[in-house]
């Protein structure tokens, strides 16, 4: 096992790390989905979930990336934190994750027609934002809060970040947000909710994998 990947797991949901301002980081996730909810932006809010839940598919398939090889997760989280949910994901990154997809999706143009530099916005959007996702990576990494011990995965091999890493979220949550109808979009963020708290059940709470 690689010795990042033997760190965080030594930190791996243990409370002794909590520290008090993970308390406003929860409130200001909470204050971003009122505002939205009291607007009743209720396309914008199930984009930012749809971004959400597959930010924690990722993990989960990272964290069973490391119960199966065995040598590491596909990316760790090993540095100093409040609290550690998962060996890629720990509390501060979930508040980000949170309400990111809110933020991005805020900068879509209201017509999906419409281009930015020449490129269909969402696209433009879903690219600039995973590329700039990407850079963060490399700061975080950089500054060892984020390691990365696969040579598929890390500072010479981008493309799996930017298109597995952060992509397909930033395409889930606009796809969310232009679908035609409500249930569509309830249905879709719902059925991908639903496999991520059944796979937590599972591997956290009864198998104990990750």
């Amino acid at each position: 096992m690689s010795s990042s990947a033997a760190q965080a797991l030594s930190i791996l949901r243990d409370g002794s790390h909590f520290q008090w301002y993970v308390i406003p980081l929860l409130a200001f996730v909470f204050y971003v989905y009122t505002v939205e909810a009291e607007k009743r932006n209720w396309n914008l809010i199930l984009a930012g979930l749809a971004f959400w839940g597959m930010d924690w598919f990722n993990e989960i398939v990272n964290g069973l990336v490391l119960h199966f090889g065995g040598y590491a997760p596909i990316w760790g989280e090993p540095g100093p934190t409040a609290y550690l949910i998962l060996v890629g994901l720990n509390i501060e990154t979930a508040f980000m994750f949170a309400v990111a997809g809110i933020i991005w999706t805020k900068m879509l143009l209201p017509k999906k027609e419409d281009k930015i530099l020449g490129i269909p916005n969402r696209w433009a959007v879903a690219i600039g934002g995973a590329a700039f996702s990407v850079f963060v990576e490399y700061l975080l990494n950089s500054a060892h809060a984020l390691t990365w011990d696969y040579p598929w995965w890390n500072r010479g091999a981008p493309w799996l970040i930017f298109l597995f890493g952060y992509l397909t979220f930033f395409i889930m949550a606009f796809w969310v947000y232009d679908m035609p109808n409500m249930k569509q979009k309830l249905q879709t963020v719902g059925v991908l909710w639903a496999v991520d708290i059944l796979a937590l059940i599972v591997f956290v709470g009864i198998l104990k994998w990750i």
